[in-house]
Parts: C-alpha cells; sequence; structure tokens
C-alpha cells in the first residue's frame, strides 16, 4: 500500500509510541492514500512543509476498515467518543454518548492498522451536533463525505512499524497548499449549513430514536 503523511519536517522513519492520544483513533501513525490531503495538512499558514512518501507491506498485518459495510457510522463515531474531547453540554448528548460507547464499541486496539473516515474539526461539529439531536444518522452519514477529505490509515501497532518502509519526501508549499486545505474545510461547512437539516425523511433515526427503542449495531435500518 503506498501511503502519504503530511508534516512540517521529513519522516524517515515513524516511531511506535509516539503521538497525541487524543487523535481520531488515539496514538498512532496517521496516512491517508490520497497525495493531495496529505500534502494540504504538511504545511500551516506561512509554514512549509513535507510530504513523505511510504511503501506498507501488508501480508502478516490485520486491518479494520471501519467504512466496509459490517460496520455503521455509529461504530466510527464511538471510536471517536473514546479518543476526541466531546462537549456534554446536554443530558441528551451525555445519555446518548454513554449508549453508543456501550453498544457500537468496537475492538479497534486490537487490530495493527485502521481504515477509517477523517475528522477535522468541521467533521467533527457534523458528529457533535448529531449527538445534540439536530441530525439523523442518515444526515450525519451524508455529512461525512462533504468537502471529500476521505479516508485516512492509521498504524497502531510495533508491527505495523516495522512493516513501513520511507521511499521519499518532498517539499511542499504552504503558499499552494495551505489555501487548498482552508478552501476544502470551507467547502464542507458551506455544503453543511445549506443541507436541510430540518428535512424529515421517513424512517430518520435520531439519537433519541436510538435510546427510546434501544437500537443496537446489528439494526439493518442503521445500514
Amino acid at each position: 500500500m503506498r501511503l502519504y503523511h503530511g508534516s512540517v519536517k521529513t519522516v524517515g522513519q515513524p516511531v511506535f509510541g509516539a503521538g497525541k492520544f487524543y487523535n481520531d483513533y488515539g496514538r498512532g501513525f496517521y496516512c491517508t492514500e490520497n497525495k493531495e490531503v496529505a500534502k494540504e495538512w504538511a504545511v500551516d499558514e506561512n509554514v512549509d512543509g513535507y510530504l513523505n512518501i511510504y511503501d506498507l507491506d501488508l501480508s502478516g498485518l490485520s486491518l479494520i476498515n471501519l467504512q466496509s459495510p459490517e460496520y455503521c457510522i455509529l461504530h466510527w463515531l464511538t471510536v471517536l467518543l473514546r479518543n476526541r474531547h466531546f462537549e456534554q453540554d446536554t443530558a441528551l448528548s451525555r445519555a446518548g454518548m454513554k449508549y453508543l460507547s456501550e453498544q457500537f464499541r468496537t475492538d479497534y486496539m486490537d487490530y495493527d492498522v485502521i481504515r477509517g473516515y477523517r475528522a477535522d474539526d468541521s467533521y467533527f461539529s457534523f458528529a457533535q451536533d448529531f449527538l445534540n439531536g439536530a441530525i439523523s444518522v442518515r444526515q450525519l452519514s451524508e455529512a461525512m463525505h462533504l468537502g471529500k477529505l476521505g479516508e485516512q490509515v492509521v498504524l497502531k501497532s510495533k508491527k505495523a512499524f516495522d512493516r513501513i518502509s520511507f521511499i521519499a519526501s518532498e517539499p511542499v508549499s504552504s503558499a499552494e497548499w495551505y489555501p487548498k486545505r482552508a478552501a476544502r474545510d470551507s467547502k464542507a461547512r458551506a455544503q453543511y449549513s445549506r443541507m436541510n437539516k430540518d428535512e424529515w425523511q421517513r424512517g430518520d433515526i435520531y439519537i433519541t430514536h436510538i435510546l427510546d427503542e434501544e437500537i443496537k449495531a446489528d439494526d439493518a435500518r442503521l445500514r
């Protein structure tokens, strides 16, 4: 698998055990198969960066794909709940977080590699709206495709870190790529604001329905 990692520096050999605990999937090495997205995340405003290129040998590695048909958007959200800080400012969001954590929990930490959605700030706010009852499961799923941020691939285990090989790095200009990064986020927010979040569709499921009906992860309506 060819992977890309955007950074303010060249990362010749990723270090197992490094990184932040509060990233989407916890501590790990975050990559993407999308070269353009990696370039956007290599830079900050007025700060140039590097596109790091790798090959990952998947033979013998276990991989969980949270976007495969056996999982729904709420499995991904539950992983996010374990690693990112959510404002629990309503009784509904607190009850929803507790229930999802119990009923949609995945054993993602048992895998060497994780593939799943990316949750930058705009996407994180979509998840908060769902927990506060503002949007349905259907609308949350649709929102996750806005702006086309795509998915990320995360190395979690020492075994996975031993299987990644550095190929090269390329300089990335902030002047060119930071505006593209900002535009992608702005596009997602603009598309989300234009969504008719008040439009009800027959069969829509909100966090209140999940709690009241005690909907479980195997419910076909969530697929």
